[in-house]
């Protein structure tokens, strides 16, 4: 079942043709560039092998390619599928749906992926405020459900005659009680504001120049994310791109090196470049070919560049702690 999802042709959308202004880090593709990288993307005919896949982008839809990957590869599952709403993805616009259509549209993807994961693999599933207890419903059929992440969109319209909408959910599931949690990998660096002495000496802070710090465990409440906007390298023309430091997060806890993420609403390609600079293999579907190839040309960039906004030393950084984070 493919309603709700609509192809208006491929379209070039080349954001360099716009002047940007002088700190303006957005990353865009010239038309060189696009038709360069497009002979790079894979492209699934027939079935195969984990070799075959392993840190590919294929530009095709996940209804068409999910059949072809093979059996029980995958450690971690990220999906961060179209809301119920009308948005335009470049060259495919998404169209809402009722809930109950949503929902079967939702199932019948989500139930092709399963075969796909190891016994012991990871899920982690996006959605916001209207499609979150579809999600959930969806899930509690087939995995076991450990959670919801709730993380601050601090980004957002206000609303005359409503809340403003700054928040968005992620599910956390597992296939089965045996799992990945690396809780050590995870914690979140927090300045101090009443520090506490015993015997004249710190308790659970440390003091580093002119600041207190502790580590505290994480938690299901997400302060400290920033989305990615014009004066950040990691910046693209996506309109729902997922910031380098949530999936950071999700990527440290629930794999190890060498496991490999997969992702097939790859969008602009924060999983796999994360993955990547996170030392895990990934395998990547996105289904417009001008975001595959930005996904590619960050990939690319992250040969040189390894780090993570407001990640740095092992920790993740509370927001506006670091002068990147």
């Amino acid at each position: 079942m493919q309603l709700c999802f609509s192809s208006i042709g491929f379209v070039f959308f080349i954001t360099m043709m716009n002047k940007q202004a002088e700190q303006n880090r957005t990353l865009t593709l010239s038309k060189a560039e696009l038709l360069k990288l497009r002979k790079q993307l894979g492209r699934l005919e027939s079935q195969a092998s984990v070799k075959e896949a392993l840190d590919t982008i294929f530009c095709q839809n996940i209804f068409d390619v999910a059949q072809f990957f093979p059996k029980s590869f995958v450690d971690l599952l990220f999906l961060d599928p179209p809301y119920n709403i009308q948005k335009r993805f470049n060259s495919h616009t998404f169209y809402k749906c009722s809930n109950d259509e949503y929902e079967e549209w939702f199932e019948s993807w989500f139930v092709t992926l399963l075969p796909l994961l190891k016994p012991n693999a990871s899920l982690y599933i996006c959605g916001d405020w209207r499609t979150s207890g579809i999600i959930q419903r969806v899930c509690e059929r087939y995995v076991k459900v450990r959670n919801r992440i709730t993380w601050e969109r601090e980004k957002g319209r206000g609303a005359v005659k409503n809340w403003k909408n700054a928040s968005e959910d992620i599910w956390f599931c597992t296939l089965s009680d045996s799992y990945t949690f690396n809780v050590e990998a995870v914690k979140l660096k927090r300045r101090v504001l009443a520090p506490y002495r015993v015997n004249g000496k710190p308790k659970d802070w440390i003091e580093e120049g002119d600041a207190k710090f502790r580590l505290t465990h994480p938690s299901n409440l997400w302060t400290d994310i920033t989305v990615p906007f014009w004066s950040m390298p990691e910046n693209t023309s996506h309109p729902t791109q997922k910031p380098e430091k949530l999936v950071a997060k999700i990527i440290l806890a629930s794999t190890n090196v060498g496991d490999i993420v997969f992702d097939p609403f790859l969008g602009s390609g924060t999983t796999a470049v994360v993955a990547k600079k996170l030392h895990r293999h990934f395998v990547g579907v996105e289904i417009d070919e001008e975001y595959a190839c930005l996904a590619l040309k960050r990939l690319q960039m992250a040969e040189r560049d390894k780090t993570i906004q407001g990640y740095r030393d092992g920790v993740f950084w509370e927001r506006n702690t670091l002068s990147s984070s």
